[in-house]
């Protein structure tokens, strides 16, 4: 039937699907085998969340069944890029990505720790960064001892690498 038949009503709008972390065109989808494992139980997640909609009304449910339906469809699009990177292969003495590094930031004497991940696993708040991130890219090859400086507008941020692990 011509949609130019069907009541006002009846028309439903496109959901609008927030979109997962940007990963820039052209750039490898590098994953840690718990990143994979995670992206896999996001889409458990999401079907079973599918199954289970209820709503109070037909309309609702297919609306509510089209944003799990393209949320899923921009998931498996990260699924079937993804490339798990085997960190027992990265080398020990380097960062990498999947390395766990503890930095001196600035002039402070605390040690902070950063893990670099693919960029739907990072979240600052769990120490977790994306390896495609200003700081991240800037460590990226160094060793323990090694400095890395990031350039801003009102000076420099020095990151120092004090230890370097792969867990």
């Amino acid at each position: 039937m011509s949609r130019g038949f069907v009541k006002e009503d009846d028309q439903e709008e496109t959901p609008m699907v927030p979109p997962r972390a940007d990963l820039p065109e052209g750039l490898m989808n590098y994953v840690t085998s718990k990143g994979y494992d995670e992206l896999l139980a996001e889409k458990e997640a999401l079907i079973k969340e599918r199954e289970d909609l209820e709503g109070a009304n037909e309309k609702e449910r297919r609306i509510a069944s089209n944003l799990i339906h393209a949320k899923i469809q921009l998931l498996n699009e990260r699924i079937s890029s993804a490339q798990i990177i085997d960190l027992s292969e990265q080398p020990k003495d380097e960062v990498r990505f999947g390395a766990t590094v503890s930095l001196k930031i600035g002039k402070a004497n605390q040690v902070q720790r950063y893990h670099i991940v693919g960029v739907d696993e990072a979240d600052i708040s769990k120490k977790k960064m994306a390896f495609n991130s200003p700081i991240a890219l800037l460590l990226m090859g160094k060793k323990v001892g090694e400095k890395a400086i990031l350039k801003l507008l009102n000076g420099e941020r020095k990151f120092e690498v004090i230890d370097i692990e792969y867990v």
